[in-house]
């Protein structure tokens, strides 16, 4: 499956791995960005410490409760570190889910959680974007 048509789905399962090299696997929104998907997360969750330690990921598409709807891709996975890269990141995920994304904001802003908040990219390795 490629980048685009994964970044067509309304959901994607992003799958990090632990130390013991079991998959976690998440739900989550993503949209495109020069080849690549991006996403949002609660930078001090468990998802973003295993990225920082392992970049290795898989994505398939999924339904919200993480139903895996198709087959997974490889890829790398990574924190993104650029402002200017972030707020491209942030532009493209508005622009897939609008009104949702702008009420996530709002409540993540309301109970402080907005500030902890980091973008991540990733690579696919056997898709042609």
């Amino acid at each position: 499956m490629t980048t685009r048509r994964l970044a067509d789905e309304p959901y994607v399962s992003l799958e990090t791995f632990k130390r013991d090299g079991s998959g976690v696997k998440t739900p989550v929104w993503v949209a495109p960005l020069d080849g690549s998907l991006v996403l949002f997360t609660d930078g001090t969750s468990y998802k973003v410490k295993r990225v920082r330690r392992d970049p290795r990921a898989r994505v398939a598409p999924c339904d919200v409760r993480g139903g895996i709807t198709g087959d997974w891709v490889d890829g790398t996975c990574s924190v993104v570190d650029d402002p200017a890269r972030e707020a491209r990141a942030y532009d493209a995920l508005y622009a897939k889910y609008g009104l949702q994304m702008r009420a996530i904001d709002f409540f993540s802003w309301l109970f402080g959680r907005i500030g902890r908040r980091v973008v991540l990219e990733v690579m696919l390795t056997d898709g042609d974007g």
